[in-house]
């Protein structure tokens, strides 16, 4: 299993290396600089992180068997599921597909692969070209719309990934519970960033841009560890404005720079959360919209109610509403009201306000002084929690999830303690007293009736 992992692993970074080649040509360096980023770059480094580390993830944990099994072993030798069903997304379509496919085959799996039809180009590339490298046997592309998906599910499965949407993900794990298949599910959620005050301009400016970079560079926000609203103290709100305004003319001078919205039915629900009567009057920044080329400006709200749907539901878009708090403390209770998310973020310099983020809320991650980066840190778990989903890959995490942890213990026959046999009597039952609790020196003293 370990050649044939690694030579198939191999594989996925060829393919990661061929999909950059191709996109060189026909893209413009912008965009190709985000796929760079957010993909194909993240993909290189997790499979050669999947070569180099592959022989300690498969080697068997040993584990210490209590003194009273003696002589005896215990390992755990991780196993392969069988045969994995991943269904990625259109948002990151090559990264979605290809890290859980590294962590699928590394762990000896076979895997069907349902690449997102609102990716179509990608799809078509994957379905081309994984068949032409990979046995058909280990690794299948499985193109279709949603009633593919719905076939899919009709089989059974070691393993479910599904990324995307809350609402398909409840069809996914109903239609799993027919067969007991488990599933991991990657969702979203609405990913807060509390934003505290900044002791320097230079310390405010480069916080931005890093906000920035992890609201409209990812997808123009379109990415479910996109950071979704920000919380901000009322005093310091009028600055933080005010350099966002200026760093998003500078990073996207054109509209060209900015990703478009995937297809008219998201731009038209993103439109509606804008034209919403008790929203329209908070527009700060941006709002302009192109219904024709799916584009939406850069926008910032201030203070929306809180009960409308900008601020109910997950935005998924490149609108950012700022809500202001009294103290900064005070977004902590804030966060905590909402659905576990994601991730949260936070650009603070305040240690004891970063314990308190750790200690008192939950969540998929927490990054503080910076946002999206933690998504391409293979020693850290990717995977939400509660209703921002359940399961974590990347790394060692992914060979996880797609493993299954055996218990494998081996006993000899020197020692044979017939306490263990019926029938039992008082005095047996008192030396299994001391044996549960670890209790040796007891247990001698009543097995030589030297103790009652």
């Amino acid at each position: 299993m370990h050649t044939i992992a690694i030579l198939l692993l191999l594989i996925s970074l060829c393919l990661c290396l061929m999909y950059r080649s191709t996109l060189s040509r026909p893209l413009g360096s912008v965009r190709l600089g985000f796929l760079w980023f957010c993909q194909v770059g993240v993909l290189i480094k997790s499979a050669n992180g999947a070569l180099q580390q592959l022989g300690k993830w498969m080697a068997p944990e040993k584990v210490r068997v209590p003194l009273i099994a003696w002589p005896a072993t215990a390992q755990v030798v991780p196993e392969p599921l069988g045969v994995v069903l991943v269904f990625s997304c259109w948002n990151v379509p090559l990264g979605l597909s290809l890290e859980p496919l590294i962590g699928a085959i590394a762990a000896g799996n076979a895997v069907a692969l349902k690449p997102s039809e609102l990716s179509p180009c990608t799809a078509r590339f994957l379905g081309d070209n994984i068949g032409r490298y990979m046995d058909s046997s280990a690794v299948k592309v499985v193109q279709g719309g949603p009633d593919v998906g719905v076939q899919l599910m009709e089989h059974r499965w070691d393993k479910v990934l599904f990324t995307g949407s809350p609402r398909i993900a409840r069809a996914v794990m109903a239609a799993a519970s027919r067969h007991l298949t488990p599933v991991a599910l990657e969702l979203g959620g609405k990913c807060p960033c509390i934003f505290d005050a900044m002791g320097s301009a230079r310390d405010l400016q480069i916080s931005v841009n890093r906000m920035i970079a992890g609201k409209w560079s990812s997808c123009a926000g379109q990415a479910c560890i996109a950071i979704d609203y920000v919380l901000v103290e009322e005093r310091f709100a009028p600055i933080l404005i005010k350099v966002l305004k200026s760093t998003l003319k500078r990073f996207f001078p054109e509209a060209d720079h900015m990703a478009r919205i995937v297809n008219e039915r998201h731009f038209e629900r993103l439109s509606n959360l804008l034209k919403d009567r008790s929203v329209a009057p908070s527009v700060l920044h941006g709002g302009s919209m192109d219904s024709k080329n799916l584009y939406i400006e850069p926008t910032i709200l201030l203070n929306p109610p809180l009960d409308s749907a900008i601020m109910t539901e997950e935005i998924f878009g490149p609108l950012l509403p700022i809500i202001t708090v009294k103290n900064i403390e005070d977004s902590i209770a804030f966060v905590k009201a909402m659905p576990k998310p994601l991730a949260i973020y936070a650009f603070t310099r305040d240690a004891a306000l970063r314990r308190r983020i750790v200690d008192e809320t939950s969540s998929g991650s927490v990054t503080f002084n910076d946002a999206v980066v933690q998504y391409a840190i293979d020693g850290l778990p990717f995977g939400g929690v509660g209703q921002s989903g359940f399961g974590q890959y990347h790394g060692k995490y992914s060979f996880e999830m797609f493993s299954h942890k055996k218990a494998v213990m081996k006993r000899g026959y020197l020692v044979e303690l017939t306490l263990r046999y019926p029938p039992w009597d008082e005095s047996k039952v008192t030396l299994m007293r001391y044996l549960y609790r670890f209790n040796y020196f007891a247990f001698v003293l009543s097995f030589l009736g030297l103790r009652r």
